[in-house]
């Protein structure tokens, strides 16, 4: 029972960590900025792609949280 309970934990860990994690840029030079929904105003400017990315990848492409969502 212990493990079964162990399991169903990192299962749902998992879960939740890969739907907070993910992002939405837009594929541009000048984008500063990342997203926490694909429906964001910020992102209605967007002229380019827009991707989905985890949180982690979009920081280090050097963008911040969009200031509609903070």
């Amino acid at each position: 029972m212990k493990k079964l309970v162990a399991l169903l934990t990192i299962v749902l860990l998992t879960s939740f960590n890969s739907i907070q994690s993910d992002v939405y840029i837009c594929v541009s030079k000048g984008a500063k900025k990342y997203h926490l929904s694909k429906s964001c105003r910020g992102l209605s400017n967007c002229k380019h792609q827009i991707k989905a990315v985890t949180k982690k990848e979009a920081q280090n492409l050097g963008l911040s949280l969009c200031a509609w969502e903070d």
